[in-house]
């Protein structure tokens, strides 16, 4: 199935906020929360005559997608760019078109399309600077064998959903990375 095919199964942001049950609250106040700045603006006001299109690979339970998608939904919403969100597990199809280094049905990942379907970037699933965070706060987990496993890595869950609600840097760092891939990907259609 083509990507234009897949995007009109999705779901719209609001339809998929509301089947949200784990991660709403956070989400929505990321999203009331997150600020773009004037250049920022300007980038994706540009954005608005070239009629992206955006497929987004997400779940309800994931953190990563619980700080991505208020950002990337925020951004969408001021370079017009349609968004259709689907549940990875509803859709591995899909989902297995975007393994994360091949092999990890990693979440979320953002598909832009432009208006004739075909793919023009991808994004997803974490900013470099998020993934150093995760991959420094991850080592310092007991061995996933070892008894005091679980409980350290429900305090690392919790510490990282707290971290990714209110650090405001974090936030930045991901808008960055983001802005960076859709100026990659108005290249490719512009020229």
């Amino acid at each position: 199935m083509n990507l234009a095919t897949w995007f009109e199964q999705g779901l719209s942001k609001h339809q998929y906020i509301h089947t949200m049950d784990e991660h709403r609250d956070d989400l929505l106040t990321i999203h009331n929360h997150f600020q773009l700045e004037k250049s920022d603006l300007e980038f994706l006001h540009s954005l608005q005559s070239e009629r992206i299109r955006a497929l987004v690979l997400t779940a309800d339970w994931c953190g990563d997608a619980m700080v991505n998608l208020p950002i990337f939904m925020r951004m969408a919403d001021e370079a017009m760019i349609e968004s259709k969100y689907f549940n990875r597990d509803d859709n591995l199809e899909l989902m297995d078109q975007y393994l994360t280094n091949g092999t990890s049905r990693s979440i979320p990942i953002i598909i832009l399309i432009d208006q004739n379907g075909q793919e023009i970037g991808k994004w997803g699933p974490r900013a470099p600077q998020v993934q150093s965070y995760v991959d420094n706060a991850k080592q310092e987990l007991p061995p996933k064998g070892e008894p005091e496993f679980k409980q350290a890595f429900l305090s690392f869950i919790s510490e990282t959903t707290e971290r990714f609600t209110t650090d405001i840097d974090m936030w930045t760092h991901i808008k960055e990375d983001m802005i960076s891939m859709m100026k990659q990907s108005v290249s490719v259609t512009k020229y």
